[in-house]
């Protein structure tokens, strides 16, 4: 599934689709853009918003009607508006990030509710970039000799920079290879929504920043990288070394995907590694093999030095580029105007509500209540892996909805949160067809929605009892602004509001066994 994610630039294509972006990567979606350009009227940012904002109600409006063709177009219309107005340099700079959300609502609607995505109950694990990255030797640019010298002098960093041949052949490969510069843009680019997080995480657990570049070698960022070793997650743990640091693996979650929690993993384990060696390369090398085996390297050899233990082979090729990997992604990222190279953010950094599950529940009830498609929960939440979220499960939900959630969740009785799912009505809609869709009653309908009126009007949002085998056949509840909890009553908040971020457990010795992590 491809995703929108690019700095919108001013073009006219008049004729262009939603459907051809969706089929398209970011970059090619650029390189699509930036053709036949010309210079229309200028127009304002919040009158191209408005539009495009009026055109997709409407398309939303003919989707729940169930005319999908007609949805379709106007979704297609409020893209072209977006993407093909003609806004200043000054208008556009002011307005990229609410026209980059209202294009991401919108490719979210396209690909869920007109079928033009892949299930959205299967997984799809990304490949860790590292597995193409393991035991390659790239060549000696000599003439980035002595600009690389004096950039790891003078340049500022929190991690000791060193350079050497492979130091250098690493940056030969990000600056004047396309694969790497793209590999290393690309990753920068995915990174903007959790530097901040990351940023901060590190800084309370006392782990130098450019640390951060672990995760970008390890995942590109991606919190779903799986490697060919069954690392998974951001920060790529195997399943014993994530148990250890309070990282649950069930078959209905994988705490190893949840960036946050990884995060705080990582960084808690490089501290352990770092107070176990005294030395960061060493750390990282053991983040890499695992401790067991850089700890043997050592012994062996009587050097605990990285690069005499890198010099002698006295550890896997992997994590003889590993470190040298991470120096030249630090030097030159910091470094990247004198590479010629341009670091953007295309969007603003990932933020949320937290609260936490106390019953079993299903995803698309949650979905409903926060007025997202289920894909929009599950890229807040991957570390969820099932339909069922379990009881305890810290779910993340849009930034300023807690309220409007736990009112719509609360409005479900909690033995019932797997099956029952929330329905929001359609123009011209009425008790009777909501049961023969859900294959309830009506019955049970007015009874489980106490306050519930005589007819129904569009927008609402109703309970509709269903067994679970029947909820797991419907049609998804429609997503829809939940106005009053539809019209039923709303008992004391059981849904708890995460307040602090949660502590792992108590740091426990580090394993010997082999692997990061």
């Amino acid at each position: 599934m491809k995703r929108l994610s690019f700095l919108i630039t001013p073009i006219a294509l008049l004729t262009m689709s939603s459907t051809v972006f969706l089929a398209q990567t970011p970059q090619e979606t650029l390189d699509t853009l930036h053709q036949n350009v010309r210079k229309p009227d200028i127009q304002s940012a919040e009158m191209v918003i408005d539009q495009a904002q009026q055109q997709f109600q409407k398309g939303k409006r003919l989707l729940q009607q169930g005319d999908q063709d007609g949805a379709r177009s106007l979704f297609d219309q409020a893209i072209n508006t977006l993407l093909l107005s003609s806004l200043s340099s000054d208008e556009r700079l002011k307005a990229e990030h609410r026209i980059e959300e209202l294009v991401d609502l919108i490719y979210r609607y396209d690909v869920d509710e007109l079928g033009s995505g892949e299930d959205p109950d299967k997984l799809v694990f990304d490949k860790s970039p590292l597995d193409e990255l393991r035991e390659l030797n790239f060549p000696i640019d000599p003439t980035l000799k002595g600009m690389v010298q004096h950039q790891t002098a003078s340049t500022a960093s929190q991690l000791p920079l060193e350079m050497n041949d492979t130091v250098l052949s690493f940056v030969n490969y990000f600056t004047n290879s396309k694969l790497g510069r793209n590999t290393l843009i690309n990753g920068w680019r995915r990174s903007h929504k959790y530097r901040p997080m990351i940023q901060r995480i590190l800084e309370e657990e006392g782990v130098p920043q450019e640390l951060i570049f672990l995760a970008q070698a390890e995942s590109g960022f991606m919190p779903r990288a799986r490697s060919i070793k069954a690392a998974s997650g951001m920060w790529q743990f195997v399943s014993f070394r994530g148990k250890e640091y309070g990282l649950e693996q069930t078959s209905l979650i994988d705490l190893r995907l949840d960036p946050e929690k990884a995060t705080r993993a990582a960084a808690r384990h490089l501290k352990d590694l770092y107070l176990q060696f005294g030395d960061w390369y060493l750390a990282m090398a053991a983040y890499n093999c695992g401790p067991g085996c850089v700890d043997r390297a050592v012994q062996r050899t009587g050097y605990a030095d990285y690069w005499e233990l890198h010099r002698m082979n006295a550890i896997p090729k992997e994590t003889r580029n590993y470190v040298p990997l991470i120096l030249a992604m630090t030097i030159v990222t910091k470094n990247a105007e004198e590479y010629g190279i341009t670091l953007d953010d295309p969007a603003p950094s990932l933020e949320y509500d937290t609260i936490t599950i106390d019953t079993p529940t299903h995803i698309e009830l949650v979905a409903g209540a926060a007025d997202l498609p289920v894909s929009g929960i599950r890229d807040l939440n991957p570390a969820v892996l099932a339909n069922t979220i379990p009881s305890g499960m810290e779910v993340h939900v849009p930034k300023g909805s807690t309220a409007e959630v736990l009112a719509a969740m609360e409005s479900v009785p909690q033995a019932q949160r797997v099956a029952w799912r929330l329905h929001r009505v359609k123009p011209g809609e009425d008790i009777s067809q909501i049961a023969q869709l859900y294959r309830t009653t009506t019955s049970k309908i007015i009874s489980a929605n106490s306050n519930l009126e005589e007819s129904v009007s569009e927008g609402d949002v109703l309970i509709v009892p269903a067994s679970i085998a029947v909820a797991a056949k419907a049609a998804p509840a429609r997503k829809g602004t939940v106005r009053s909890a539809s019209k039923t009553s709303r008992p004391a908040n059981r849904v708890a509001v995460k307040q602090t971020t949660k502590k792992l457990p108590a740091r426990k010795a580090v394993s010997s066994k082999r692997g990061n992590r």
